[in-house]
């Protein structure tokens, strides 16, 4: 009897100790708070609901959504390059960097940030024109060289792994070779018809040449903003079915010589046309490609969702979109927030990014002679100086937020689910949220329930930052607090709902609670 009272005791204990918030991560808009720890003690508690604030929260666990791939933004040759300078000047500022980018361990302060995009070859940010191949005629693939590639991309990129292991490799070419197309040069252009299936060799040795290097490929996509061709700097231009034609040789390829779990992601461009270019792709070779990913340079995000309405099956991503200098801190973050970390996440991207990971105060270096990041120049994620030192950059600020929310909660665990999320009250459109589970190796351990709120409300009558009372329902339990305008994360852990007793809608991509898939 005695131990049966116990054992009563632990789980009433669990299940009240669960809910209650530790964790708040925050990021006001006067810069007061720059992605700081609060830790509040005591800690919040989830109580009998009361009255509501005038914002309130609804978390339904009980309906989750897709698995979120990770955060990040790409490794250009020019982000790398001043990455390695950085090591060299100053290695302790180096380290210090990248633990707080990338470092994904418990309780750290850092981001863990967790995908990465890497060109495969020269783009508008690379110092010369290269690919892994630039023997002419050299359809074999005979002289492909991994190594074509400055050394120290890789290098840094096995300092980033050293620092999170689990981070994802997503490649891509900004053009093929120059001998390979019709223009004879890697700025602008087109792949010659005759040599798809070279093309779809040399995507397939490229993964051989990062699985050399000791570096696993997630993703692989065919060409970066396939309908834009520029004179000034690597591009090239690709139809739906000549990509379609590459997808489908290349996915046997893979699947022939030992990636068959490395994702084909097609498309990689502008919003825009999200209903016209991947359709016609997914048309061509649907069964090749895994899915399709997004920029956000025309366009808007509702588009993204109107194309996975079309395809609920295919995997989203969101893969570029670049700052730019001398816009506004705060504005900045607000339509990051409301596009990309929570609005492409909310239309069924699975992973979000940014353009440049780093670059100088002058948004260089870029490849010679371009015209691209025109005007005020492109922005990286955090800016590296000549001197040893370095900036992090609004870019960062947002994204840690959303990252910090869904990294695995044990090493090698899985990543955060997107789960449903409402908000009613009198103040509901000041908010704008994003809500995750975060599951666990051991099947019993609490799960991680996160929050990620955009407090906007800064101009009701004018200037006029206004912070909003917020009660968060979640279980039949009610926890309060008071958002200020800015970024907020917050976190509790609940132990995970059983499958005896409580049904669990997992929805996939583009599906609504009409026509959900029960797992």
């Amino acid at each position: 009897m005695r131990w049966c009272l116990l054992l009563i005791s632990c789980v009433f204990l669990q299940s009240v100790v669960s809910q209650q918030i530790w964790d708040i991560w925050q990021t006001t808009w006067n810069r007061s708070n720059l992605f700081r720890s609060l830790k509040p003690r005591p800690p919040l508690e989830f109580i009998t609901p009361g009255d509501i604030g005038s914002a309130n929260i609804v978390v339904e666990d009980a309906v989750m959504y897709q698995e979120i791939s990770g955060f990040g933004a790409s490794l250009t040759d020019s982000s790398a390059l001043l990455f390695n300078n950085l090591k060299s000047s100053n290695s302790t500022n180096y380290w210090s960097l990248l633990g707080y980018l990338f470092s994904a361990k418990e309780g750290a302060n850092a981001a863990g940030l967790s995908y990465l995009r890497i060109p495969m070859g020269s783009s508008d940010f690379s110092a010369k024109a290269y690919s892994y191949n630039d023997v002419d005629g050299d359809t074999s693939m005979s002289r492909f060289d991994i190594n074509n590639a400055p050394p120290y991309v890789f290098s840094v990129l096995k300092d980033i792994r050293a620092v999170n292991s689990g981070i994802k490799i997503h490649v891509v070419p900004w053009s093929p070779p120059a001998w390979m197309k019709d223009s004879k040069t890697m700025n602008g252009g087109s792949l010659m018809a005759g040599l798809v299936n070279s093309y779809a060799t040399y995507l397939l040795k490229a993964l051989q040449g990062f699985k050399s290097k000791g570096i696993p490929v997630h993703a692989i996509s065919i060409q970066n903003e396939p309908q834009y061709s520029n004179p000034t700097y690597p591009t090239a231009t690709l139809t739906p079915a000549t990509e379609g034609k590459i997808g489908v040789l290349l996915k046997s390829l893979m699947r022939a010589n030992g990636f068959p779990d490395v994702k084909l992601i097609g498309y990689d461009h502008n919003w825009s046309d999200a209903t016209k270019y991947p359709v016609q792709l997914m048309q061509a070779a649907g069964d090749a490609f895994e899915g399709v990913s997004f920029h956000c340079y025309a366009g808007s995000v509702a588009q993204q969702r109107e194309f996975s309405g079309m395809y609920p099956n295919k995997e989203i991503y969101f893969t570029e979109c670049s700052g730019v200098l001398g816009t506004d801190w705060w504005n900045d973050i607000k339509w990051y927030t409301h596009n990309i970390f929570i609005g492409s996440v909310e239309n069924n991207a699975k992973a979000a990014l940014m353009w440049n990971l780093a670059l100088d105060g002058r948004g260089n270096p870029k490849y010679p002679g371009t015209n691209s990041c025109g005007g005020p120049g492109c922005r990286g994620v955090v800016t590296i100086n000549t001197n040893g030192t370095y900036r992090i950059n609004q870019e960062f600020y947002t994204m840690a937020h959303v990252s910090k929310a869904t990294i695995p909660r044990d090493i090698g665990g899985p990543s955060a689910k997107r789960m449903k999320v409402s908000v009613n009250g009198t103040n509901a459109w000041a908010l704008r949220v994003g809500a995750f589970a975060t599951g666990r190796i051991k099947t019993a351990d609490w799960h991680r329930y996160s929050l990620v709120v955009l407090n906007w409300n800064d101009n009701v009558g004018g200037w006029n930052p206004t912070p909003v009372k917020t009660t968060i329902l979640f279980r039949g339990k009610q926890a309060t607090y008071t958002f200020p305008v800015g970024l907020t994360t917050l976190w509790w852990y609940a132990a995970p709902r059983s499958s005896a007793t409580n049904s669990v809608v997992e929805l996939g991509v583009g599906q609504t609670m009409d026509h959900p898939v029960r797992k």
